[in-house]
């Protein structure tokens, strides 16, 4: 079994075919899903499809490039809404200077917020950083220092150096299907440093589809394309990786409840056609 451990269910791609979304993935040996939120006054649709599905979870969070607008100064209001079941993590958080859609020092201001509820709310923080390698990390490093929480640098194609901070201060890493990419060799280089226990593997569909899909609208059955390859640069078999991946989205995000989404204990989640190159990168 997978868990896409980032995708956008909610986002207008996705939702017009949600049921059959799900059902490809769970074709494809994807057990659950964790859809997260971007905007806060978005958060009831993806709230709600994590209430439709009992192997999907949400999580509560402003994209840094809608800080200008959504922008958090405290963490109280993600704090009120991750109090539902349905909510296991904050974010996605965190700082894009690549596009800059908001001002630095309110997507600053507002990560340090979504950081603040995930450490008294105990859920792990979910971080976006593009082109803010330095600043990603200092302030990971500040705020860790202040008390600790846990969480990940989800869709990872930063530099060796947010990978080492990650891993020193105790966060995970999740592989989307940039891995798969041409020019994605630094990438790949990082990725087969990295623990096995510290990996976890996403889509963030509907975007970044993984070869050979690529080009094409993304969803979470595509994660299988992602773990052949991360399993390929770790030297291990794909059932090691689906194991490790899956270990470790559990124990990062303690408030899911594994017992909806595992097989029976001598079963196996079902796959299409046996003989289907489904996990070909």
């Amino acid at each position: 079994m997978l868990i896409d451990s980032h995708c956008h269910l909610d986002f207008p791609e996705l939702a017009a075919e949600e049921d059959a979304v799900v059902a490809r993935a769970r074709d494809a040996g994807v057990g659950a899903m964790l859809t997260i939120g971007t905007r806060l006054d978005a958060f009831d649709k993806v709230r709600a499809v994590a209430e439709r599905h009992p192997n999907i979870w949400c999580s509560v969070g402003v994209h840094p490039h809608e800080a200008k607008e959504e922008g958090q100064r405290t963490p109280d209001r993600l704090i009120a809404l991750a109090q539902h079941a349905k909510v296991i993590g904050i974010g996605e958080t965190g700082l894009d200077y690549f596009y800059e859609h908001s001002p630095r020092a309110e997507q600053a201001e507002s990560f340090r917020a979504h950081i603040a509820a995930a450490r008294r709310s105990g859920l792990p923080l979910i971080v976006h950083t593009r082109d803010a390698d330095d600043d990603t990390a200092a302030i990971l490093r500040q705020e860790m220092q202040a008390g600790a929480f846990t969480g990940l640098i989800h869709c990872f194609s930063s530099g060796r150096g947010v990978a080492d901070a990650a891993l020193e201060l105790g966060l995970s890493i999740s592989i989307s299907g940039i891995v798969t990419f041409k020019a994605a060799e630094d990438l790949r280089r990082i990725v087969r440093d990295i623990p096995l226990d510290r990996l976890l593997v996403e889509t963030d569909a509907p975007y970044l589809a993984p070869v050979p899909r690529r080009g094409k609208r993304n969803e979470p059955a595509f994660v299988a394309h992602t773990a052949a390859k991360v399993a390929e640069l770790k030297g291990i078999s794909i059932a090691e990786l689906e194991r490790a991946t899956t270990d470790n989205f559990f124990r990062l995000f303690t408030k899911a409840d594994r017992s909806v989404v595992l097989p029976s204990e001598a079963g196996e989640v079902p796959r299409r056609g046996g003989g289907e190159t489904t996990w070909s990168p």
